[in-house]
């Protein structure tokens, strides 16, 4: 019987199977095509918008209604803000979910039941990897990393770079082993 070594699991655990380092409106349709997707699981914070914007750029939303007619979509957010997250998701028409606890499955599970797909046929796309990356790889999913569709330089913004940067080293450093 075979046995994945520890960094042979880590590697498999952290690695997206996709790295777009640009936004989210950057993954085209051919990309969803060309991997098999037929679903998206979007994060919000640092994916689609800021972590406190509450409107997405037009180019976000120009993606989102290009995407419709290929894919189903849905948000799971970490976000603790309910009350954000359902507006954001009113405001853009879809399902989603708030509190999720990335890297934990369930709200992921939740949002594949409403979609009715096999998790191999939909994408996770977010911006961290020990987050959204690893939650879909534990789940079976296509991994999409990509980059904030912007720059944040508020205190927050840059605590969150530091982590992004670190994940980011931690994935090379992986692979490369």
């Amino acid at each position: 019987m075979f046995f994945l070594s520890p960094v042979m699991n880590l590697q498999k655990l952290i690695k997206p199977n996709l790295i777009l380092y640009k936004p989210i409106w950057f993954l085209t349709a051919d990309l969803i095509k060309q991997y098999g997707l037929r679903g998206l699981i979007l994060d919000v914070d640092d994916t689609l918008l800021g972590n406190n914007e509450l409107e997405v750029c037009p180019e976000v939303r120009q993606w989102l209604e290009d995407m419709r007619p290929i894919c189903q979509i849905s948000l799971v957010s970490n976000n603790f803000s309910h009350s954000r997250i359902q507006a954001i998701a009113a405001k853009l028409n879809l399902p989603f979910r708030s509190r999720a606890a990335k890297p934990s499955r369930r709200a992921v599970r939740e949002a594949l039941t409403i979609m009715d797909l096999p998790a191999s046929q939909v994408g996770m796309v977010g911006d961290r990897i020990l987050t959204d990356t690893l939650v879909g790889n534990r789940l079976g999913m296509f991994t999409i990393l990509i980059q904030p569709p912007y720059e944040d330089t508020s205190w927050l913004g840059g605590r969150s770079q530091v982590v992004r940067n670190w994940e980011s080293w931690l994935i090379k450093s992986e692979i490369k082993s």
